[in-house]
């Protein structure tokens, strides 16, 4: 009898942990801005350094990915990047995007990940704020750069969206990224998000 209990109780209790974790799941995706190309201090790269953290994070979190894609593509030179991202953003232009999120609404968790431009957002990541409303969602972000930081996007970010935007955020060297060393560094990074139950 007691045998025929204790199988029960086993067998109930792994019902209601595995209904626990199906309960806490958070659907997730990760939304970025990349550029390839001729990039500052990497040289000519095939893919580029948010890209590549990107898909990092989609494999180690299961996520979604969506890659925000300009109509009018940027040049493969750097200068000639610079110059146009200047002037986007001195217009504070908004470039249209050729790609639309159809099931935003399906997910818990948004990773929005950009480099930094000019101290900035690059504008078409403007374009995908303005066109999606991120109000009940928990944004986490992640940017690459070559030595500006985070520089203040968050607070840009905090004050655009109506989400919750967590203070835990990634930001990373392009070089280090595109050298393969940030594994680690994205890695550690995620295991906080969960210790701390944010996604």
């Amino acid at each position: 009898m007691k045998k025929i209990y204790l199988l029960i109780t086993t067998i109930l209790l792994t019902i209601i942990i595995s209904m626990t974790a199906f309960g806490t799941d958070k659907k997730t995706l990760v939304v970025y801005f990349s550029r390839a190309g001729e990039n500052y201090s990497v040289g000519t790269v095939s893919k580029g350094s948010t890209e590549i953290v990107a898909e990092m994070i989609a494999k180690e979190t299961g996520a979604d990915l969506f890659e925000i894609e300009p109509v009018t593509p940027y040049p493969e030179n750097y200068n000639e990047t610079v110059r146009i991202a200047r002037d986007e953003k001195r217009e504070n232009a908004r470039p249209k995007i050729k790609n639309k999120v159809n099931n935003l609404k399906d997910y818990d968790v948004v990773f929005l990940g950009y480099p930094i431009w000019h101290g900035d957002l690059p504008m078409a990541f403007y374009t995908f704020l303005d066109e999606n409303n991120l109000s009940g969602k928990r944004i986490v972000l992640f940017s690459t750069h070559e030595g500006s930081g985070i520089s203040r996007t968050d607070s840009a970010i905090r004050n655009y969206t109506k989400g919750k935007v967590v203070d835990n955020v990634l930001s990373i060297r392009g070089k280090r990224v595109q050298d393969s060393k940030a594994v680690p560094d994205v890695k550690n990074w995620i295991k906080t998000l969960r210790d701390s139950k944010t996604i």
